[in-house]
């Protein structure tokens, strides 16, 4: 088995993080050459957002670091698939590589669901990397459900 790269190891305690605070264990970092931009954990209830998904904050958070709303060049790790919603984000940035962790056969919309990225309409597509992390990032999310039945 191979160390996980150091954006994912990021991402993973950025969702620990997300975790102890009573959100739903996932986090976000976003790179570009190799150097960490922007890193984020869901924050939903804090915000009382419902947009405010690790990936989403993480755009935001790169596209003001970048002072640009197109992440040219920038890869996105986060530790489960991306929702319909933060796909969306993701072709409209632009992002080059997106890398994560755990399928969600229920809310997930790149190998689930709508399978976002393979729709003749989306107009950018980024490279697409799973299970990178996925037994942490699952073993996460089992953990804080688990917690909650």
């Amino acid at each position: 088995m191979f160390p996980l790269p150091d954006p994912m190891r990021a991402a993973l305690a950025a969702a620990a993080e997300a975790a102890r605070a009573g959100e739903v264990p996932v986090g976000a970092v976003i790179t570009r050459a190799g150097r960490i931009i922007a890193t984020a954990a869901n924050a939903p209830r804090a915000l009382n957002d419902p947009t405010a998904h690790a990936e989403m904050l993480a755009i935001r958070q790169a596209a003001a670091a970048l002072g640009d709303d197109r992440l040219d060049g920038c890869d996105l790790w986060v530790t489960l698939e991306p929702c319909a919603m933060c796909a969306g984000a993701i072709a409209h940035a632009r992002i080059a590589r997106l890398y994560y962790g755990a399928d969600d056969a229920k809310g997930g919309a790149v190998a689930h669901g709508p399978r976002f990225f393979a729709q003749p309409t989306c107009h950018h597509r980024p490279e697409i990397y799973a299970g990178i992390g996925e037994g942490e990032a699952a073993a996460l999310l089992r953990e804080f459900f688990a917690g909650r039945r």
